[in-house]
């Protein structure tokens, strides 16, 4: 079984897969092509994904019987003991060595806590 995944390709790319692979919503294609057609597959989406990102999954003999590749993606396959995991890059800028008056506090504010245990002030 293999899988590959377009976002923001040309339709000419799309096309040119559904030769090998059903597209089964836009930009997912799905179908079973010998490890061969596979990578030539593969060298065709890398070289025509313009400014695209593209992700291949494929079923392999392996411990989680699946492998996967990536181009132009934020995401990268990372290799961990023995099994491939997705590093994904943090969104979260980073802190400062001070604790300034922009980082919020930790716990639950006054009223929340009025609210939840009843209470006046």
């Amino acid at each position: 079984m293999t899988v590959i995944v377009l976002t923001n390709c040309p339709v000419g790319l799309r096309g040119f897969l559904t030769r090998w692979l059903l597209e089964i919503s836009p930009g997912v294609f799905l179908g079973s092509p010998s490890t061969r057609i596979r990578d030539l597959l593969w060298a065709e989406v890398r070289e025509y994904a313009g400014q695209g990102r593209a992700l291949l999954a494929y079923q392999t003999d392996n411990e989680q019987g699946y492998a996967f590749e990536t181009h132009d993606h934020t995401w990268h396959p990372t290799d961990h003991e023995g099994l491939t995991l997705i590093h994904r890059p943090s969104n979260r800028a980073p802190q400062a060595g001070s604790a300034g008056a922009d980082v919020p506090r930790q716990g639950w504010s006054k009223a929340s806590k009025r609210r939840r245990f009843g209470g006046g002030r």
